[in-house]
């Protein structure tokens, strides 16, 4: 890697570091080809991106950064995890765990907020933006179903009074 190559590398982590909903940091040694395949297609369906960070050059992007204090996370062969989602990367990295036991979470960070190993798999088991979206639709939707049925009541009431009296009406 050239100059060229590591300024352009470190600029992007930096960005990275600075727009990403959350960055987990984990060892990979280890892991075959494959499961660094599969990892990275799983995490790219969530909508995040696994790379192999380059530790002195992350350490470099990390400064003047919110994220600065996972810098010490830095040491031997690690990758970063990242999204824009802050709960997809943690849920993709955590799930994968348990596939293979040679991925290692080290820790992680969302904002200035510096997660450890057991705060990553905390933030995993929160639901996603998108759920949660849903809930607060669903909990929109049910009261107004209520209103309607309240408001709907009524003149079902008085239709089945009516309909009562006109049955009283015909037996007599």
């Amino acid at each position: 890697m050239d100059r060229a190559e590591k300024r352009e590398f470190v600029a992007e982590l930096n960005g990275v570091f600075t727009n990403a909903g959350s960055v987990v940091v984990a060892h990979y040694a280890g892991l075959t080809v494959a499961q660094m395949n599969d990892l990275r297609s799983r995490m790219r369906t969530a909508g995040g991106t696994v790379k192999v960070a380059k530790n002195r050059l992350a350490k470099i992007a990390l400064q003047g950064t919110e994220s600065e204090g996972v810098a010490d996370l830095f040491e031997g062969q690690t990758l970063i995890a990242y999204c824009d989602d802050p709960v997809t990367a943690p849920k993709i990295a955590v799930e994968f765990t348990k596939v293979s036991d040679k991925l290692v979470i080290l820790g992680g960070a969302m904002g200035a907020t510096v997660l450890d190993a057991d705060g990553v798999k905390a933030l995993a088991t929160m639901p996603s933006i998108d759920e949660l979206r849903a809930k607060i639709v669903g909990m929109i939707q049910t009261p107004a179903t209520r209103i309607a049925q309240i408001v709907n009541a009524p003149a079902g009431a008085v239709a089945r009074v009516i309909g009562a009296y006109a049955r009283k009406d015909e037996a007599a």
